[in-house]
């Protein structure tokens, strides 16, 4: 469709079905008509007027399975009402545009997508192994100019670079495939891009929720064929709302937390002769506590448990949604919070112990909500990003307020679960 028509479009608020069905939100059909209009007009800005297809791919939560993935464990998490669009406009040349909001221009040639060490960690190298993995698998790729732009809070645990190797796996799709990628598909070329050219050890939870959407329970058992079941949960049904808190702690000098996490496990793992924990019972465990402690120490055991246990509740958790129990499913929310902060240990770095932003978002969650008013743990990676919290709609502007009060103005977002992952907007 022309960029001149879609902006009238919107100006008259045309699409506002299409924008409430994607958004799950009423408050918010403003925002987005005038976020889609300022978008088209910047595309217009950069690349000219002409035909253009929108595409989208949202942000994402963790519900269940907290470092549970990188085991082939399981894990429920869900797509929500943020998300990195694209204008997109399809060229012949085989040359990529694309520019995201804030950054400069980035030019690749698709016939030209090998590994370059120097490009890892940069956006560049997440669009070339994108299109590389596309070319592996035998599927077309292409030329397109993309101006993208996403509200997904960076830095805030809800994937805003799984959104976007989403969304350019999504475009691809779209342009040179007829959409006939799946969503899974999509999942694992967007991971593949971040493991081998961005250089981070992902698992593949981020990606499979952004790309597939809803709310999805995910078994990693065999990692390269997830079984991948979406899950029906509408929270209003049941008077609660999904609350995400950015604690905003610094991550700096994190890395080596975040990545004992893993390694401890598959040091206990390996203790057995296994690669990951998924094949470790807790019976092992216990049969074998006093080696274990002597080989692996005590912190690697609780990890270990931890994982254990955690992965037998993701299945509960998915289990009390499809059949309506949502009193289950919250103590389910409160136990994985629980199990996070006693035996995972991922709430607070052991290196800076004088400040515990997430430690301190917990203690006032379970103040604010005691009484039943909703439940909080931790969410992500941890140790100084952000908390998750269900918490009862009469309750919310309370929680809002003790929030924003405690970590600043807009630290609070209560968010919907969206219905779609990645997909074309309008062609």
């Amino acid at each position: 469709m022309n960029i001149n028509e879609l902006k009238s479009l919107f100006g008259k608020n045309e699409f506002d079905s299409l924008l409430m069905d994607i958004y799950e939100d009423s408050s918010l059909i403003g925002y987005q008509n005038n976020r889609y209009i300022k978008a088209l007009d910047k595309f217009e800005s950069l690349f000219g007027e002409g035909e253009v297809e929108i595409y989208s791919a949202p942000g994402r939560t963790e519900v269940g399975g907290n470092h549970t993935d990188h085991q082939h464990g399981q894990v429920l998490a869900a797509s929500i009402n943020l998300d990195a669009i694209s204008i997109t406009q399809k060229t012949d040349d085989g040359i990529i545009s694309l520019v995201s909001e804030g950054y400069d221009l980035i030019t690749i040639d698709t016939a030209n997508t090998e590994l370059i060490e120097e490009e890892k960690g940069t956006t560049v190298a997440l669009i070339k192994g994108v299109v590389n993995e596309f070319k592996n698998r035998g599927y077309k790729v292409g030329g397109f100019k993309a101006y993208i732009t996403s509200d997904v809070l960076v830095g805030a645990g809800l994937s805003s670079s799984a959104a976007f190797e989403a969304v350019i796996g999504t475009i691809l799709s779209g342009l040179y495939n007829d959409m006939k990628i799946s969503s899974v598909e999509i999942a694992i070329i967007s991971q593949y891009a971040e493991n081998v050219y961005f250089g981070k050890p992902c698992g593949l939870m981020d990606q499979m929720a952004c790309s597939v959407g809803s709310l999805v329970h995910v078994d990693f058992a065999k990692p390269k064929e997830p079984v991948v079941e979406k899950v029906e949960f509408d929270m209003n049904k049941y008077g609660y709302s999904l609350c995400i808190t950015d604690t905003k702690g610094s991550h700096a000098d994190l890395t080596a937390d975040y990545a004992a996490v893993p390694q401890e496990m598959k040091e206990v793992a390996a203790y057995f002769g296994k690669e990951v924990l998924r094949e470790v019972s807790m019976d092992d465990i216990i049969e074998n506590i006093s080696k274990l402690r002597e080989k692996c120490g005590d912190r690697a055991v609780l990890r270990a448990i931890h994982f254990i246990n955690e992965n037998k509740r993701v299945g509960k958790q998915a289990e009390a949604l499809k059949s309506e129990k949502i009193d289950e499913f919250l103590t389910l929310i409160k136990e994985s919070g629980d199990s996070s902060y006693k035996y995972l240990q991922n709430v607070y770095t052991v290196n800076d112990i004088r400040h515990q932003n997430v430690s301190l978002a917990l203690a006032i969650s379970d103040t604010v909500l005691e009484g039943g008013k909703g439940v909080c743990r931790v969410h992500g990676g941890g140790f100084a990003g952000t908390i998750q919290a269900f918490v009862k709609n009469e309750a919310v502007p309370e929680y809002l307020e003790k929030m924003d009060k405690v970590f600043g103005k807009g630290a609070c977002n209560v968010l919907k679960i969206r219905k779609y992952g990645g997909m074309k907007v309008i062609d």
